[in-house]
């Protein structure tokens, strides 16, 4: 278990490189299933297609590729995570929104978006204290 000098230290180069690389796989397909699912769906040779559900597993992706890079500019492991939880439920909140007229509840995208809203200030909260 490291130290709390050891979360301030910078990553070496080469962790910070395999890091990018993880992150850029999960952001590429994310991406890619958030926005184009059908494509994705056909690439990955995946049956039945489901557009929401492609568009959550890309929000997701998405949610843990934007918390890799920000545990490499912010090494502060809770703010990372919570950058992670914001973007990817950001983007799962819109993803209910998008696909409303397939289903879903009328309460999904409120209570999803207070979810995000939750961790934008806890982020905020995080990032004044560690300024403090």
């Amino acid at each position: 278990m490291g130290t709390q000098r050891d979360a301030a230290r910078p990553p070496s180069v080469a962790v910070a490189v395999l890091t990018l690389l993880c992150a850029a796989s999960m952001l590429v397909f994310g991406v890619w299933a958030f926005f184009a699912p059908v494509s994705f769906i056909e690439y990955v040779n995946y049956a039945p297609y489901n557009e929401h559900l492609t568009h959550d597993a890309g929000a997701f992706q998405i949610g843990i590729g934007a918390g890799l890079v920000a545990a490499l500019l912010w090494r502060d492991g809770v703010g990372a995570a919570l950058v992670g939880f914001a973007v990817g439920s950001g983007l799962h909140t819109l993803s209910h929104f998008m696909d409303r007229h397939i289903g879903g509840h009328g309460s999904d995208v409120p209570l999803l978006g207070f979810t995000v809203l939750l961790a934008v200030a806890a982020i905020v909260l995080r990032a004044r204290g560690r300024r403090a």
